[in-house]
């Protein structure tokens, strides 16, 4: 099969280093004729669609083509596509990233972020992310047999130009991969926050976050998360605008009166 894209930028959050992006790579090289990555230095999971203002950002040329930036992915695809590529992509993707992203996670994930900031260029997007259990490997391979075939599919049947593209591959092997939904975030993976709190050996307060996991208290059918749970490639188109104007009525003109405006 020919190549459907001539340049394709690659981001994502877990840094140059973390072997989704690798993965990333390998997919990459099969859709497009030439491949470019700009990726953070260090792991920025967690910090959504987050830019750097107030201080340098710091580039380094790890091969051809290649760069990793002391910023967020959203950085990265800024510096990626205004600076250091002759001319925009054809497409971003953004991964692979090492756990899965959805549900309420998608409003924290810096690989969306990377994917969503690429839709504010009007540049097609695609987020991609590999689900694991905790205590064992991720199952590579599964990213790495379906990426290409999912990416090219989406291109071919494209999605609504204001989204960007999340992509779930489950947590197992290849062969016991079952299909492919289309499917929503919904609210209740997340069931709090979980903050430690320390002194250093200065004895100034420091805390560390974490999220408190509860997927297993997301039953809707059309959620993200039931699909990886039955075994499918989960996909969901994400937007930035979430109006809701329309299912959301109240009487204006009272509330103008009560502020005291002449309506």
């Amino acid at each position: 099969m020919s190549k459907p894209v001539k340049r394709v930028l690659l981001t994502n959050d877990d840094g140059w280093r973390g072997p989704g992006l690798k993965v990333m790579e390998e997919i990459a090289a099969q859709i497009a004729e030439e491949v470019w990555i700009v990726s953070p230095d260090l792991d920025q999971s967690g910090v959504s669609m987050s830019v750097t203002l107030h201080h340098p950002l710091r580039l380094h040329t790890f091969g051809e083509r290649r760069f990793s930036v002391s910023g967020t992915p959203s950085d990265c695809v800024l510096l990626g596509v205004s600076e250091l590529m002759p001319e925009p992509p054809d497409l971003v993707l953004s991964g692979v990233n090492h756990g899965a992203n959805f549900s309420d996670s998608v409003a924290f994930s810096g690989t969306i972020g990377g994917a969503l900031t690429a839709t504010l260029l009007n540049i097609p997007a695609i987020a991609l992310s590999q689900a694991y259990h905790r205590g064992v490997p991720a199952h590579w391979d599964t990213a790495r047999q379906f990426g290409p075939v999912v990416v090219r599919q989406l291109l071919q049947r494209g999605w609504p130009e204001d989204c960007a593209m999340n992509v779930n591959f489950p947590a197992m092997t290849p062969q016991q991969v079952k299909g492919v939904a289309i499917c929503r975030p919904r609210r209740g993976s997340i069931g709090g926050v979980n903050i430690e709190a320390r002194r250093d050996t200065r004895d100034i307060p420091y805390y560390w976050m974490g999220f408190r996991r509860q997927t297993e208290r997301v039953e809707a059918p059309e959620s993200d998360v039931c699909a990886l749970r039955e075994g499918l490639i989960g996909m969901s188109p994400l937007r930035l605008e979430r109006d809701i104007a329309a299912d959301w009525q109240i009487d204006t003109n009272d509330m103008a009166r009560e502020m005291g405006i002449d309506t």
